[in-house]
């Protein structure tokens, strides 16, 4: 006799089960009972659907009855709820829209009703503006209000998946959001540093975040509803989505005598097993086992969903399977950032009290040297013995190939050692020799083996200053552009010569911009005798940790249907605010913006994109436009600061989806600028003058690129060589010239041009000006010798010391063309004519 089998509810547990049940059972009488009309659709497509990604309706059913029917011949009754259960005469009772209420019998009951939407009891919550995303009936609501109502503002209550899915694609469909969260971070399973980036993302897009907020009551007025807040702050709106998170919908099983855990979830085994024999249950209503840890908990995600449904056919049919737990292994998309997290996060552990070490690294999604490589930052969570606890990854591109490395490895209970050994693809469109999966293994080996220590930046806020002392490692351009309060700055080229600034009898905590030359520091330390330790993740860490999301939406966004049109014209991204971005006038969709000329800077580091800008707008008569994409993350701020100083106009920035930077520029015409910005700038000196003593060559590639940085910005660049310094502008063949001994000596002992140049650190008999070369070609970066002719196209004058020239013995013949010869007058005049004034 063949076995009767219900399964209640469908999507994806319930239907994963009946069709592993018929594969294994050809005889099974299968009965599905989905009290909704749609037995199998995309859930986790809902949102994408609203927001016009997914066009088609019909591609979110997965599995219609009929289908279901005919390939597995089994019993679907939709619009059939199952509303109580005997397990004493193994029966079921249904309510149908077709039948009314009848009894069903069973042999094995598998149980899958999901998880339903939570609405708080809360005055106004009965209004018809409030909707919630649960299935496709609600998914239909939400399109007409959307689509045919022509909303144009909306509220999203809750930042959790659902909620930032929702607050996404709203936008990208025009529409103004504010997405209220109770919590200070949105995306629990983050750490608040890397959902704070996250966050960043959907503010930069028009998104308005307000953090740390209840929500105390709704107000329905007219054609729009008002949300009232726990500080008395009043948010208005078209319509209110409800994504405060879900609770199991097991209502109709309160007196079958199965067992629940804290929080409502029914309690099942390994087998999935209820505390009923013969009663199975799957999906988001049930308890499951953390894999990591080992604790009880819910994680209402699909992949286990449909995972747990198979397992439990399989044990309807006897084969014993057993689930072993969930890591929670989740991903998202956010506008053009990517996120995504396995395993615990710190939260968790801490409150398991489960003791752990954290490393992160920034890595490129592909080698550097190849086109379109964005960064992108990992976050490895591990055990004081290696265990892989947990990871979370934020970028634009490969974070979803990386966090699924690291929960293969968590999932067989790997350790750091195995990570830094895994295999994994490459090529440079792909990936890296050194992986970011193993970067982070190699950062984490040093943790745990003693050759680095390392603090977070929420450990700065409890540090003593009368113990430690905190150094930036980086360059003086970098500690200048923004650095940890409190910190002296040694660049740790300069660290071995600089050690006698130290106080031996404290810890020194170093950082750098990523953590790499931190950890180089850490090592010349610790081997000087130092105790130290490094910042891991570096400086950048440390601005991710200190971001605050709510504070970059206090401007109210627009919500009148022309602000809106605005809005959708620039929804590609919107990551610049209003003021810097083409606008139409009132009531008048804005004209797209044309461009009179292309310039791609894409794959070239500062300052190569802004020398290009200026050429380029150099040929552009006044009042055209020019269109630039650049891919160097900086070039967003760097091109407004130059069309700034410049006197150009900036029409537009924006940053594409996949990390790419795009920015219309106007040339506008000294007499177009205005009045009073050119009469303040007038009054102060706009040139730019610099010593350059030294012949090293790392110092010879800093001095023209900060000089190609400024004449591109507009300035009239003087560069006065002296001493060793005219090393750099000897021509590199050598030039009969008559010479006194003495220069003969010089000349033989000297280098012969930019070429012959070497490190002023870790030279290693040429080898590591080489390698610096090599590096600077990986990374697009110009040579010292295109540097050099790129600041003479641009006007940089370069200017020869006569004194030093005769006292080492060097003629003019012997320098390249375009060298003017000067003396201290000359260079004291051009200094009273200068802003900046260096030194190299």
């Amino acid at each position: 006799m063949s076995k009767k089998v219900i399964i209640v509810g469908g999507v994806a547990g319930g239907a994963s089960a009946a069709a592993r049940l018929r594969r294994l059972d050809e005889e099974a009488h299968i009965i599905m009972f989905e009290r909704d009309p749609y037995i199998s659709f995309a859930n986790c497509g809902l949102p994408y659907y609203i927001g016009d990604s997914i066009k088609e309706r019909s591609k979110l059913l997965v599995q219609t009855p009929e289908a279901m029917h005919r390939r597995f011949n089994i019993d679907v009754r939709t619009e059939s709820e199952v509303i109580g259960i005997d397990p004493t005469t193994k029966t079921v009772l249904v309510r149908s829209k077709e039948r009314g209420e009848y009894r069903e019998s069973y042999d094995a009951l598998i149980l899958s009703p999901g998880a339903k939407p939570i609405r708080p009891n809360l005055p106004g919550i009965e209004s018809n503006r409030i909707h919630t995303l649960r299935n496709i009936p609600d998914t239909d609501r939400l399109k007409q209000r959307v689509a045919e109502e022509n909303a144009a503002s909306a509220i999203v209550i809750g930042g959790g998946f659902i909620g930032v899915e929702m607050a996404e694609n709203l936008r990208e469909i025009g529409l103004d959001v504010t997405l209220i969260e109770g919590g200070p971070q949105i995306l629990a399973p983050f750490d608040p540093e890397m959902a704070g980036v996250l966050a960043k993302e959907l503010e930069d897009h028009g998104v308005k975040l307000l953090m740390s907020q209840t929500v105390t009551s709704f107000i329905e007025q007219g054609n729009r509803i008002t949300v009232q807040t726990s500080d008395g702050r009043e948010v208005s709106a078209d319509f209110v989505l409800l994504a405060i998170g879900v609770q199991p919908d097991t209502a109709f099983l309160k007196d079958t005598g199965i067992e629940f855990g804290p929080r409502g979830h029914i309690l099942v085994n390994d087998k999935l097993e209820t505390s009923i024999p013969d009663i199975y249950a799957v999906g988001d209503a049930v308890e499951v086992v953390d894999f990591v840890n080992g604790s009880k908990t819910a994680i209402p995600l699909a992949g286990p969903a449909n995972k747990q449904g198979r397992i439990a056919a399989d044990n309807v049919c006897g084969l014993g399977t057993t689930y072993k737990g969930s890591q929670g292994t989740s991903i998202i998309k956010v506008f053009g950032l990517t996120g995504a997290a396995t395993g615990n996060n710190e939260k968790t552990l801490q409150r398991m009290g489960i003791p752990y070490h954290v490393t992160v690294v920034h890595p490129s999604s592909h080698a550097s040297y190849y086109p379109g490589a964005t960064p992108l930052s990992i976050k490895l969570l591990f055990q004081p013995d290696g265990m892989l606890l947990g990871a979370q990854a934020v970028g634009y591109d490969g974070v979803d190939k990386r966090i699924d490395d690291i929960a293969t490895a968590i999932r067989f209970r790997g350790t750091v050692a195995d990570l830094a050994e895994l295999e994994l693809a490459y090529a440079p469109p792909y990936s890296s020799a050194k992986d970011p999966v193993n970067m982070a293994a190699y950062t984490a080996e040093n943790i745990l083996s003693g050759r680095v220590r390392v603090y977070v930046p929420q450990d700065l806020a409890t540090r003593d200053e009368q113990t430690t002392m905190l150094v930036d490692v980086r360059s003086a351009m970098e500690h200048a552009n923004g650095h940890i309060p409190g910190s002296l700055l040694i660049p740790v080229d300069e660290l071995r010569d600089r050690l006698n600034e130290l106080d031996a009898n404290k810890e020194i905590w170093v950082y750098c911009q990523v953590g790499l030359r931190g950890y180089t520091a850490s090592r010349i330390l610790q081997q000087k005798g130092f105790r130290v330790r490094n910042l891991t993740g570096g400086y950048k860490l440390y601005q991710m940790a200190n971001y605050q999301p709510g504070r970059a939406s206090s401007q109210k966004l627009p919500t009148d249907p022309a602000a809106k049109m605005e809005v959708a014209a620039a929804k590609a991204d919107p990551a610049v605010p209003q003021t810097e971005r083409h606008s139409a006038a009132p009531n008048e969709a804005p004209a797209p913006l044309q461009a009179d000329a292309e310039l791609d800077a894409c794959g070239l580091c500062c300052p190569g994109p802004l020398i290009q800008v200026k050429q380029a707008m150099d040929r552009l008569e006044s009042g055209q436009t020019l269109h630039v994409t650049a891919s160097d993350p900086g070039f967003y701020e760097d091109v407004q600061a130059w069309a700034t100083m410049s006197k150009h106009q900036v029409l537009q920035v924006t940053k594409r989806a996949d990390g790419i930077i795009e920015a219309y520029l106007r040339k506008e015409s000294p007499a177009q600028s205005d009045t009073t910005v050119t009469t303040q700038l007038a009054s102060s000196p706009e040139g730019t003058t610099m010593i350059v003593f030294s012949g090293d060559l790392d110092k010879a590639i800093a001095s023209f690129i900060i000089a190609n940085g400024a004449a591109a910005s507009g300035k009239k660049v003087t560069l006065f060589f002296t001493f060793w310094g005219l090393n750099i502008l000897r021509k590199s063949e050598k030039v009969p010239v008559a010479k006194t001994f003495i220069g003969r000596m010089f000349g033989m002992m000297m280098p012969r041009g930019s070429r012959k140049l070497s490190l002023s650190r870790m030279n290693m008999l040429g080898f590591g000006a080489k390698m610096i070369r090599g590096v600077m070609k990986q990374n697009n970066v110009s040579s010292l010798e295109e540097l050099m002719t790129t600041a003479m196209e641009q006007g940089v004058e370069i200017v020869a010391c006569q004194m030093s020239m005769d006292l080492m013995g060097i003629r003019q013949e012997e320098l390249i063309e375009g060298v003017k010869i000067g003396g201290v007058g000359y260079y004291l005049g051009k200094a009273d004519q200068s802003g900046i004034n260096l030194l190299i």
